[in-house]
């Protein structure tokens, strides 16, 4: 079988090819391997012949108009190419909370994604996901202002990419769904919780200060928001066992 992953060079997509190539024929298509969905370069091409595509891109900008150009012209190109190669399944990662996050120009790009998926024709299964143990240090980057970082009092549910990815790649294998599926790690935090134990383990010394207030993303937060409500896998690893190997911190 020919899978095409759409971001197969990144965090995800580099995962999810390793675990595949052994048993089928895996595209990891990138603009580092001439294949660009924003432009339609090597688009075609790449697809030709594929019975499976899995996009896990992201924009290389999370400002609202250059994001929402990325998800909305990627997705468009992407389903004219799918269909037009005779895709039989269409497989693309989102975020848990996607639906109750409008307030944020990403997250409104990430449901112009999942609803021009939706409408395809293109039979399909969305992963909504929760956000990712290697994201921790760009929430810290990204909260923090005059040396404090101010935190979501708002539960998250974080979970490692390498369980994300096994995950995709299963999914990969079985029929599409025509719906969204929703993961998540294994464990509950507050934001503030999470980051705390990121902070100690990496020897940063940043004051932390639990805000309910405190935007993700440019949204406010209600408790649940990033936190799956019917999630059909957990992941198995613990954050405590990720984040105590030295190369998982940044």
């Amino acid at each position: 079988m020919k899978i095409v992953i759409i971001g197969g060079t990144g965090l995800i997509g580099s995962q999810v090819a390793n675990l595949l190539k052994h048993d089928h024929e895996v595209v990891a298509a990138s603009p580092h391997t001439g294949v660009d969905t924003l432009t339609g370069e090597g688009l075609d091409n790449a697809l030709q012949h594929a019975q499976v595509v899995i996009d896990v891109s992201n924009s290389p900008s999370f400002a609202d108009e250059p994001v929402m150009h990325f998800f909305k012209t990627s997705t468009e190109n992407l389903m004219r190419a799918a269909k037009q190669a005779g895709v039989q399944h269409f497989i693309a990662l989102s975020v848990v909370g996607t639906d109750q996050l409008q307030a944020s120009g990403y997250f409104r790009a990430k449901q112009a994604q999942e609803s021009l998926i939706g409408a395809s024709g293109i039979p399909f299964t969305i992963v909504r996901a929760t956000q990712f143990f290697e994201f921790a240090g760009g929430i810290v980057a990204m909260s923090t202002s005059g040396g404090e970082l101010r935190l979501s009092d708002a539960l998250i549910q974080p979970i490692a990419s390498a369980d994300v990815a096994s995950f995709i790649a299963k999914v990969a294998t079985e029929s599409p769904v025509n719906h969204l599926l929703e993961i998540g790690g294994p464990e509950q935090y507050t934001i503030a919780e999470w980051i705390t134990q990121y902070l100690v383990v990496s020897q940063k010394a940043i004051a932390v200060v639990t805000d309910s207030n405190a935007p993700y993303s440019g949204a406010i937060l209600e408790k649940a928001t990033l936190t799956p409500s019917h999630p059909v896998y957990l992941g198995s690893t613990e954050y405590t066992a990720w984040i105590a190997q030295p190369e998982n911190r940044n």
